[in-house]
Parts: structure tokens; C-alpha cells; sequence
């Protein structure tokens, strides 16, 4: 717990501080998570649900009506069904942070009260309970490739590392768009838009050999482009991740943490006053 008048802005620090509050950050994330289907029929089993659908969705109209092929003339039937649905999970992990982000403090007026409570926890919740969903999608995921006969690679052990980074990037993106959400109302609707563009602008419907090799080089600056690529060459096409880049995307996404987390905590002496 950080003294009252005092922001660390060192990235130890955080996860420190986090490590110390997991009890209750665990207990926040399970209640965000409780939040969402209070009130509901089927409760907590529509985040299962949905992701199941889905992917029959998907597997039924781009596997057996388009019959779509996956790159240079690779016919994958069903399987394009699994291409698709890494794409669009890992986007809707960044979807639900990024589009939850900007009320986070807004929303929670009362923690900004509180000069013991550490408003840096509100992007771990986020981060976290997004992330549950993000997971409940991904072990549908490997169920639907086991149980179609499609299979899952020993470069699946791989995955994690592939991940963790995404996650950290995530969390960094949180912490900022939730501290410039409270001094720009107006982020709330530039983060709902920029989700929906990279969308389009990450190789989720298409592989990235698709995209002229001109423009490549700004799509893998793009953070979705490399977790996308590699989470599908580690669980679906058997292909380990390069050292060199992954060793670049780690350190990437270290910087961008470190980077949201110290503006957060640079921003957040006013957070009262604004508010």
C-alpha cells in the first residue's frame, strides 16, 4: 500500500502491491465477473455458452456453407472455424479492456475517496475478469479442435508465453485509458471505436500474409498482430514462436505496462479534483 500523498510509478512496485492485495483483488475480479449475470437465468454458465455458440456459428457457415481456404490455397474446411474464432477471442479480450476502461474511475467515485485504496487495482480487476472470459473462449477452443480430430500441437505449451505479454499490454492500456478517462469524457467513444477498428486492422478474418507487404511492417505494430500469429501457429498449425520477436514482444509489452501504469499514477492527484 502506497503511503497517502505518494504514487510509485516503478512497475515492481505494482506488482508488489498487487501481490499483496491478491486476496482482495481475487475477491473484486469474482464479484465483477458474479456482476455481469446477476439477475439472469442461466447466471455464470452464459460465459461458457456464448463462446460454444459461437463457434458452431462459425464452424457451420465458414466450414460447411463457404467452405473457405486459409492462405495460399490451404483448404481447412472446419478448421478455418478455429483460425477465425483464435482471432476474434484474443480481439475481444482487448475489446472488453479497452471498451471498460475509460469508467473505471468515473464509475468508482467513492474509491477516489479513499486515500488507502489502491486505484491502480481497478485495471487488475478488469484485466482479470476479462481475462476469465478470455480463457472459458480458449478452452472451447482446444475442445473443439480435440473433439473434431483436428488436434492440439506440442507447441501448445508454448502458448502462455504468447499470452502473458498480451495480457501485460492490456493491463498498461487500462491504466491509461482509465486515468485519460477521467479528464476526456470522450474517450469512452474513441476506445469503442478504435476496438472496432482493429478489428479490421489486425489479421483476424484474413492471415497476414494477406496484407501487401508494404503496409506489413504497421500492421505488427499493431498488438493484437503478433499475439494473433503466434497464438494460431502454437495452437492450431504446430509451429513454435521465434525467439528474436517474441524476446521483442516481451519487452514491448513491459514498456507499455510500465508506460500506463506511470501515467496512471501521474494522473491520478487530480482525479479528485475533477471529479
Amino acid at each position: 500500500m502506497h503511503r497517502p500523498g505518494y504514487a510509485s510509478r516503478s512497475l515492481l512496485g505494482a506488482f508488489a502491491s498487487a501481490w499483496r492485495g491478491r486476496q482482495l483483488l481475487l475477491g473484486m475480479v469474482r464479484r465483477e465477473v458474479a456482476g455481469r449475470y446477476r439477475g439472469s437465468w442461466l447466471g455464470l454458465l452464459w460465459s461458457l455458452l456464448t463462446p460454444m455458440l459461437l463457434l458452431g456459428i462459425y464452424t457451420f457457415i465458414f466450414g460447411l456453407v463457404f467452405k473457405v481456404r486459409w492462405g495460399e490455397g490451404r483448404s481447412v474446411d472446419g478448421e478455418f472455424a478455429a483460425i477465425l474464432f483464435c482471432g476474434i477471442i484474443l480481439h475481444g479480450f482487448l475489446s472488453e479492456v479497452l471498451t471498460r476502461s475509460p469508467l473505471l474511475v468515473v464509475g468508482n467515485v467513492n474509491f477516489v475517496k479513499k486515500v488507502v485504496f489502491p486505484l491502480e487495482a481497478l485495471g487488475w480487476v478488469t484485466v482479470g475478469a476479462s481475462l476469465f472470459h478470455f480463457l472459458l473462449a480458449l478452452a472451447v477452443l482446444v475442445a473443439f479442435l480435440l473433439f473434431s480430430g483436428s488436434g492440439v500441437p506440442l507447441t501448445v505449451l508454448a502458448l502462455p508465453l504468447v499470452l502473458l505479454p498480451f495480457a501485460l499490454i492490456l493491463l498498461g492500456l487500462s491504466w491509461f485509458v482509465a486515468a485519460l478517462g477521467v479528464y476526456v469524457r470522450d474517450t469512452a467513444h474513441v476506445a469503442g471505436f478504435v476496438a472496432t477498428a482493429l478489428m479490421f486492422l489486425s489479421p483476424v478474418f484474413y492471415p497476414l500474409t494477406a496484407v501487401p507487404e508494404a503496409y506489413r511492417d504497421l500492421y505488427l505494430l499493431n498488438p493484437l498482430t503478433f499475439a494473433i500469429v503466434e497464438a494460431r501457429n502454437s495452437l492450431i498449425f504446430g509451429t513454435w514462436p521465434e525467439p528474436g520477436p517474441l524476446a521483442l514482444y516481451w519487452l514491448a509489452a513491459l514498456l507499455i505496462c510500465w508506460g500506463g501504469y506511470a501515467w496512471f499514477q501521474k494522473m491520478r492527484s487530480g482525479f479528485a479534483d475533477v471529479l
